[in-house]
């Protein structure tokens, strides 16, 4: 290679490094510290690619990598050897391999100490694993075999805000406060398509997004969600609760935004709170709509209340009942921002 083509090479590399924010060195030490099995393209080079490759062991990743992609193995073992020098990953990809608790060597996870995003779905696991890092944010483990959560797991984990549970096999009794103790800055959970047949306990108050879909949940305290102030999503389709489990005005909370309740046993429509704008009631039993029984606030005072009075309800599904259109008059009424009713 002649030597101004020399030169220009290297300036690209420099280059390469500088949009990444990374050292020379360093970028050299990763390159050729890529495994084999991987791919470590120098456009990206904090990342490591072994996804998709057949693996039945992880190689050792480089030192300076931050997303790792291990999806789509045979992974079975963790060994805490592997990740020892790569003490800077951020993001961890082991979505849909065979990984066991057995198979995770002690302190594998808690040696990432920077590790804010942990994908472990689709694999064989029966407990929550442990110790995780205290950096964690993220931490899927959906499509496992988890009955337990083991007592203290979350404690210290003050980032955590988002933990996706569904496909596995809790019950209420894994469910719990003490299971469930230092989640304390906890955004979104999921523990939809499990064993649960009650709402569970220990959710922490910062609890926005709930999502309890494909349980066997028949009944919801009258009081549940006072201590859940700030929950806005809430998902309880497929499951099954009759109008008798659900006291009327349980939902009349001014932080809930899109409530779900398709395919229960519901024969009434519950109270809707004024601040509620997505409602999906199909696939109930219900008979009959009635405004007056519906609206949060009385249909004669609309007319001369103002727009920030009016019930802010934009989607209305009920379809899969027994209510023969059309909609009553006082419905439409009442809700007067709906733009779209299904019936």
């Amino acid at each position: 290679m002649a030597l101004p083509q020399k030169f220009l090479f290297v300036l690209c590399l420099v280059g390469l490094v500088f949009s990444q924010d990374m050292p020379y060195e360093e970028f050299l030490a990763q390159i050729q510290a890529c495994p084999s099995e991987c791919s470590c393209p120098q456009n990206f080079p904090r990342a490591v690619y072994c996804d998709n490759r057949g693996l039945k062991s992880i190689p050792r990743i480089p030192p300076y990598t931050w997303y790792l992609y291990m999806q789509n193995n045979m992974i079975e073992t963790l060994p805490l050897d592997a990740v020892q020098n790569a003490t800077q990953l951020r993001w961890v990809n082991l979505n849909r391999n065979k990984i066991t608790d057995k198979g995770i060597e002690e302190d594998f996870l808690s040696a990432m100490t920077h590790l804010a995003h942990l994908y472990m779905d689709d694999n064989l696991l029966s407990s929550v694993p442990s110790p995780l890092p205290d950096s964690l944010e993220h931490l899927r483990l959906s499509r496992n075999r988890i009955s337990k959560i083991p007592a203290g797991v979350f404690v210290g984990l003050e980032k955590l805000n988002l933990l996706d549970l569904q496909g596995n096999k809790l019950m209420d009794d894994a469910v719990t406060e003490v299971s469930l103790k230092g989640l304390n800055n906890l955004v979104q959970i999921n523990l939809a398509k499990n064993q649960l047949s009650r709402m569970p306990l220990g959710l922490p108050p910062t609890t926005t997004q709930l999502y309890l879909d494909g349980n066997n949940i028949e009944k919801i305290p009258a009081d549940y969600f006072k201590g859940l102030p700030k929950v806005a999503f809430l998902r309880l389709n497929h499951n099954k609760l009759g109008s008798s489990g659900v006291p009327k005005d349980v939902f009349n909370i001014s932080s809930i935004l899109d409530l779900q309740l398709s395919h229960n046993q519901m024969t009434e429509i519950p109270i809707i709170p004024s601040g509620l704008e997505h409602l999906h009631l199909d696939h109930n039993k219900i008979t009959s709509v009635n405004g007056s029984n519906m609206c949060p606030v009385s249909v004669d005072s609309l007319d001369s209340a103002q727009n920030e009075s009016v019930p802010r309800l934009q989607f209305l599904r009920l379809d899969g009942n027994e209510i023969n259109p059309p909609i009553p008059r006082d419905v439409v009424m009442c809700f007067r921002l709906l733009r779209s009713i299904v019936i």
